[in-house]
């Protein structure tokens, strides 16, 4: 397999991206014959000609097309990595990747990114849903710029991750304005028996309510349990059943869908995080999600 050597690959990069070899060379600050034999010995290294030497301007080979393409790739990462460790300079344009665990509410997910989202320097934000485990690999594994989910990670043995508190809420429950009627005389004591949506058992919210029923003494009729808050919304709107939803997001859950706020689980409180792969948060993105959090997600 032939050894890529970089240093050659510069130089012809330089002489494609300046067009000529001659330019490259001033750019460069090195004579005419260096760029070209450079470039020869990256033409020998990986046996193609890069290069139409019978063309003028300077022609490139399909080969030396495909090289260039990678060549670009390359030095955008080399970039990249001093930016990365030397934390990104302001101004300059940025990608933001995102993880989201599943039981993290659209709506407020939506809400908590609206920082960065507001950046000029943004170019593109993407987003991962998944399970948290599967995400804090992509993030250890720097795939993902942080992971936003609705429970600190605990230690890990191998990679070090950090969470960052952005805020937390209450809990409401929300019905169609028929199942509101029925059960708001006497709430929550009216709950024993409702038919209720619930989150899945994997996360904070769902614990959260189990508890919060426990305490009250009250047995409802568990009729749907969703991994997706948003689907859960959709079968609370059609009347299947009562629902809980962040009290942070009431304005957007009643705008969206025709329900009415039944009551508070008075005692409980969601706490959500961004977990990142540092400390001291370097990411534009990043930073401006973490530290615009707290005040967003009860305003």
């Amino acid at each position: 397999m032939a050894f890529l050597n970089y240093h050659h690959l510069r130089y012809f990069w330089a002489a494609v991206k300046e067009g000529g070899v001659t330019r490259a060379s001033r750019k460069l600050n090195v004579t005419q014959p260096t760029v070209s034999s450079q470039i020869r010995e990256l033409e020998d290294a990986l046996d193609q000609p890069l290069i139409d030497r019978d063309s003028q301007p300077l022609v490139l080979t399909e080969a030396g097309q495909i090289c260039y393409r990678y060549a670009e790739k390359i030095f955008e990462l080399g970039r990249d990595l001093v930016d990365e460790l030397n934390g990104h300079p302001a101004g300059k344009p940025f990608d933001l990747s995102v993880g989201l665990v599943n039981s993290v509410p659209k709506l407020l997910a939506h809400r908590l990114l609206q920082p960065a989202l507001g950046l000029p320097e943004l170019r593109r934000v993407r987003c991962f849903e998944d399970r948290r485990e599967a995400l804090i690999e992509e993030l250890v594994s720097h795939h993902l710029d942080l992971v936003i989910t609705d429970a600190p990670q605990p230690p890990m043995r191998k990679q070090k991750v950090y969470n960052h508190l952005l805020g937390e809420s209450t809990v409401l429950l929300f019905a169609t304005e028929r199942l509101s009627a029925m059960y708001r005389r006497g709430f929550p004591t009216s709950l024993h028996g409702a038919p209720m949506l619930v989150p899945t058992q994997n996360t904070s919210l769902r614990r959260s309510l189990d508890a919060w029923c426990r305490r009250k003494g009250i047995t409802p009729t568990i009729v749907g349990e969703f991994e997706d808050p948003a689907l859960m919304k959709v079968f609370g709107e059609a009347g299947s059943g009562i629902f809980p939803a962040l009290a942070a997001v009431e304005a957007d859950v009643r705008r969206m869908c025709d329900v009415r706020v039944l009551g508070s689980l008075d005692d409980v409180v969601e706490r959500f995080y961004a977990i990142s792969a540092e400390r001291r948060v370097r990411h534009p993105g990043v930073a401006a999600i973490a530290d615009g959090a707290r005040y967003r997600l009860l305003s």
